[in-house]
């Protein structure tokens, strides 16, 4: 009888019905969620902008406007701080390309005056007297000195300014928190905007582009409440309402007392009496003068702060206010006293914005987006799960139910985070499926060959289980590397699609060793049989002896030639550069009821905005029209305009679907940070397998994903499918999926190098891939059955994708076979199995037992 704890029954039944009805709120729209039972989960998952619809923009701040606004204020100062201290003789200011000023101080006795006065322009980065300062005051000379702003400051600068950025985009774009909006930070200087439903995207750069105004007024307290609620005030006073509390009306100055362009900095404080949370700030010079002089005459009185025509706050002064510094006390926390001080600090933009990418999508494509998903889930799952019950019986329903519980825990899990499911991400869940039968099909071949070996029903079930799960470990942490990598290197939906398919690697690992071990005890245990046919049907019939290693030379040979070929080809024949690595802009229109490609074009070609590619994709109503990149965001933002009103206006029936712009800036980056990610997965795949085997394995696999991707590149190029960050993300998957194939091997030959001490290497690899032969052909074909699903029925989007990853699956088993195993003979690995040696062997992260000196199979 095989033994399974009632505990960990429990936890994996428990574990999933959990997800099951946290999964749950994704069968009903988000009004049905909202009338949930409180107790119920009501959070489902967020679609991105490519399945509901909406706009996309990356934006970046430019903070040298910042950093040369503080010199030209230093400039303005540095006259009067040099009179002030004495300083007769001085040159002309010189400001320099890097913002940075000279001053000639041509008396050696006035010099070390001249010093201590411009150092006294310097301003505290932090706030602190004692802390560090914003300028640096340098000798170039005898007589020169070099007033810049210090490496520090600037990083500061930069921060505070895109924090500030960040805080008036938001108040901008989703003023009211019920757009559901997304602004988020990327990097040291940009802001990317997701707004969901919003079908202009120049509206929302528009809202942006607005300057916010925020302004300091004196508040006149005689007008009535009467007065104040009809909106009656007094000459020179107009009512405002609170921002917090509308109801709530001031008379305020027209007149602002002090403009929030002189306002230098604002950030949270505490009180040094009560060590409660205020907000602190500090006025320009000449603004901290006025402001002494009206806190002076008004103790006791409020002012108001303004910020877009409503009051963020009337503080009374309590005392006055000298040296252009104060602070503002109330019933702050520490996180309303910041927030507030951020909201003072960004009345208006403190720098101009650059529009870097550009994403719309109307609602009725994200909705065709969400069919077709769905469809192409529908139809690879199908496909999978037929072919799994032919080739397994009942053995294949209990996968067929692991993968349907894998797919249910993909979406929990992502509910509960709060990940954002793209057009990628769906491609993700079906890959995912693949990968899970993938683990059950070597747990279901191992249970076979231990069966075949004379084990007992239980104990060949136990050894497959055990001696498959460091395939399925090793195999799927691979894959991992390439997951996490696509996320930290990629954007937008392609992020989407690494946490989907990282989800789903976790989960299957899960299911496969938990869900699916449950299901086979449990049905042990009730029919107890003797034995059992686990397969119904062979893809590889039993015993196979190919000899692979007799051409290990020859196929390496050829597979040099094929590599270096592949990689020479691409700069020959050239590469058809999707917007996201070339830039510009494509404009997706529906015409009703048929699109004429022709007078489109003739439109376009009307136009004068360079070069143009109009085409058909698709549905007979949809039409694809692709502009060159312009020399700048603007012209290229502006090429777009033009574009989508001349088509809207001479083509009857035509509606503006979907606009993607990506500025030159942004696509260069985006082309190293497609090579870099390839790079990057493996070298880490390089570094685990080295740690996880042997130095040789290694190489072994670097050198044969190094082939794949190269073939599978050269292949796309030859075939003109369009590179874009989705086709990177499908390379950076071919790679996992190679590996995948490539590890499960590695760790046979390890198995055996451990078992078959005096069998030849050429034999034992021989050995190692007729018995891995079976499993590597089962999910490939269940891999490309998924494949078909998305190349079909998933869209054009994911067209490239598909066609990628079915050209990978048949380079990754061939690579597998003929470059990965054969380099271990070119390469040579340990065969010293001594008693040290196994212990230590035995002890490594897969937990694999070594079986008995057991005799060698016939040769090969």
């Amino acid at each position: 009888m095989l033994h399974y704890p009632f505990w960990k029954k429990a936890l994996v039944i428990m574990i999933c019905l959990l997800g099951a009805v946290i999964a749950s709120p994704n069968l009903i729209d988000r009004e049905a969620r909202e009338r949930l039972p409180a107790w119920m989960p009501s959070q489902g998952m967020n679609l991105g902008l490519d399945l509901q619809g909406g706009a996309h923009l990356l934006v970046e701040t430019r903070v040298e406007d910042v950093w040369s606004a503080r010199m030209t204020q230093v400039s303005l100062d540095l006259r009067q701080a040099l009179s002030d201290a004495g300083v007769t003789r001085r040159g002309v200011p010189q400001t320099q390309a890097d913002g940075a000023i000279l001053i000639e101080i041509p008396l050696p006795e006035e010099q070390a005056k001249a010093q201590t006065a411009l150092e006294g322009l310097s301003q505290p980065i932090d706030g602190s007297l004692g802390g560090a300062r914003d300028l640096s005051v340098t000798r170039v000379d005898d007589r020169t000195f070099r007033v810049a702003l210090s490496d520090a400051a600037k990083t500061d600068l930069a921060a505070r300014t895109l924090q500030q950025s960040l805080e008036v985009v938001r108040r901008r774009v989703d003023p009211d928190g019920t757009t559901e909006a997304t602004i988020t930070r990327q990097g040291d200087r940009r802001i990317l905007i997701q707004v969901p439903g919003a079908e202009d995207a120049d509206a929302i750069k528009a809202l942006i582009g607005d300057p916010a105004v925020l302004s300091f007024h004196t508040v006149n307290q005689s007008v009535s409440q009467a007065d104040l609620d009809v909106g009656i005030a007094p000459a020179g006073y107009k009512i405002l309402p609170e921002a917090d509390n509308p109801e709530i009306l001031w008379a305020v100055s027209v007149t602002p007392l002090i403009a929030g362009t002189e306002v230098a900095t604002a950030s949270q404080g505490f009180d040094s009496n009560t060590n409660e949370p205020i907000v602190a700030f500090r006025f320009t010079t000449a603004a901290g003068k006025k402001f002494a002089d009206f806190t002076r005459a008004n103790v006791g009185n409020p002012f108001a702060i303004v910020l877009d025509g409503k009051v963020l706050s009337a503080p009374r002064v309590n005392e006055p206010i000298m040296g252009g510094s104060g602070q503002i006390t109330g019933n702050y926390t520490v996180d309303s006293a910041q927030r507030f001080a951020t909201q003072i600090s960004a009345g208006a933009l403190p720098a101009s914005m650059e529009f870097l990418e550009e994403r719309t999508v109307g609602p009725e494509l994200g909705a065709d987006s969400i069919d077709d998903g769905k469809k192409a889930t529908y139809i690879a799952s199908a496909l999978v799960v037929v072919f799994m019950i032919v080739m397994y019986g009942l053995f294949g329903v209990m996968a067929s139910v692991a993968v349907a519980v894998n797919v249910v825990l993909i979406f929990a899990i992502m509910s509960v985070i709060g990940a954002t499911l793209t057009l990628p991400g769906i491609a993700g869940v079906v890959l995912t499926i693949a990968f899970a039968v993938d683990a059950n099909v070597l747990i279901y071949e191992r249970i076979r060959e231990e069966l075949k070996a004379g084990k007992s029903m239980p104990r060949a079930i136990d050894l497959g289980f055990e001696k498959a799960l460091a395939a399925v470990v090793d195999a799927n942490i691979t894959t991992l590397i390439a997951a996490g990598v696509l996320y930290s290197l990629g954007a937008g939906p392609v992020r989407g699609f690494a946490v989907t398919l990282a989800i789903g690697v976790a989960t299957s690992m899960f299911t496969a060793v938990n869900l699916t071990r449950l299901m086979v005890v449990t049905w042990y245990n009730w029919k107890r049989p003797k034995t059992a046919k686990i397969a119904l049907f062979h893809m590889v019939p039993d015993g196979t002896k190919f000899r692979f290693m007799k051409i290990w030379r020859p196929a390496l040979i050829i597979s040099t030639l094929l590599t270096i070929g592949a990689i020479a080809i691409l700069p020959i024949r050239g590469v058809n550069m999707g917007i996201d690595f070339a830039g510009g802009a494509v404009i997706q229109v529906r015409v009703e009821p048929q699109a004429d490609v022709g007078r489109i074009r003739e439109v376009m070609n009307g136009l004068n905005v360079g070069e143009v590619a109009v085409q058909g994709f698709g549905d007979p109503r949809d039409v694809m029209v692709r502009v060159a990149a312009a020399e700048d965001e603007a012209a290229m933002n502006e090429v777009v305009r033009r574009s989508s009103e001349a088509l809207a206006a001479e083509v009857p029936g035509l509606a503006v679907q979907g606009v993607d712009v990506v500025g030159p800036k942004v696509s260069g980056e985006f082309v190293w940070t497609g090579v870099a990610a390839i790079g990057v997965s493996l070298l880490g795949v390089m570094i685990y397998l080295w740690l996880r085997f042997e130095w040789q394995f290694a190489v072994g696999a670097a050198v044969a994903t190094l082939h794949d991707v190269a073939v599978a590149a050269a292949i796309l190029a030859i075939t003109g499918v369009e590179y874009n960050l989705t086709l990177i993300a499908a390379l950076l998957t071919l790679l996992g999926f190679s590996l995948n194939d490539t590890v499960v091997i590695y760790d046979r030959i390890r198995e055996n190098l451990r078992k078959y001490k005096q069998m030849s290497l050429s034999d034992l690899i021989d050995l190692s891939l007729n018995e891995t032969l079976s499993r590597t052909l089962m999910t490939t074909f269940t891999t490309l059955l998924a494949l078909v699903g998305l190349y079909f029925f998933a869209g054009e989007t994911l067209r490239g994708f598909s066609l990628t990853m079915f050209w990978g699956c048949f380079i990754g088993v061939y690579s597998s076979i003929y470059i990965a195993a054969p380099m271990l003979l070119l390469l040579g690995v340990k065969r010293d199995w001594s008693k040290e040696a196994a212990e230590k062997a035995a002890g490594g992260p897969a937990g694999i037992r070594f079986g008995g000196d057991e005799p060698p199979p016939a040769s090969n």
